[in-house]
């Protein structure tokens, strides 16, 4: 197995080390937890670049790794719902999304074809990635302001939730359009389902 592989395979313990630390107390887990999730969104990066520079492209890599980015992304998501900071039917959304674009993954594989993560994919996962990131960044700086330095109030905490509110509302909105956008530039692949 060569390296981009063994990130995109990194990329999947660090999701549930990432789980284990976002719901320990305190305000180390959190931070834990933040930095778990940028080393995890950087082995996204760094695998495709390694595998396109020394020609190690393969259809493990092309299938794996938006797996992998799913399985942290959403990890993410539904950890933030569990713990009250977003709406369920956002990530109810994203899930969908998910879910169908996965589905005709599969649905290629069966006929022997590979689909990679196309450029609206990648922008999904970047805006996912910064919101998922801000979110954290509210976890740790209310942990901090709550325990230790004392200036989260009220007012702030409600000012950072309607912050992140909008700003799951621009992830879900560009996910549901990249999800469109992916379905239609590949539409070959259930028509010819349909037919055969």
């Amino acid at each position: 197995m060569n390296l981009p592989n063994k990130l995109t395979i990194l990329r999947i313990i660090l999701a549930f080390v990432f789980i284990a630390l976002v719901f320990l107390p305190g305000l180390f887990p959190k931070i834990l937890a933040l930095i778990t999730f940028i080393i995890a969104s950087a082995t996204d990066a760094l695998d495709g670049y390694l595998a396109k520079k020394n020609n190690e492209v393969t259809d493990f890599g092309r299938l794996m790794d938006p797996i992998a980015d799913k399985i942290l992304i959403l990890s993410a998501f539904i950890s933030f719902v569990q713990l009250q900071l977003i709406p369920a039917w956002m990530v109810v959304v994203i899930i969908f999304r998910e879910a169908a674009v996965t589905g005709l993954r599969a649905l290629a594989l069966a006929n022997g074809k590979v689909i990679s993560a196309d450029r609206s994919g990648k922008h999904k996962t970047a805006v996912q990635v910064f919101a998922i990131f801000a979110i954290l960044l509210f976890m740790v700086f209310k942990e901090a302001g709550e325990k230790r330095l004392n200036f989260w109030t009220a007012g702030v905490e409600n000012a950072y939730k309607e912050t992140i509110f909008i700003l799951m509302l621009i992830t879900v909105t560009l996910t549901l359009i990249s999800g469109v956008s992916y379905l239609a530039k590949n539409r070959e692949v259930y028509s010819s389902a349909k037919e055969s």
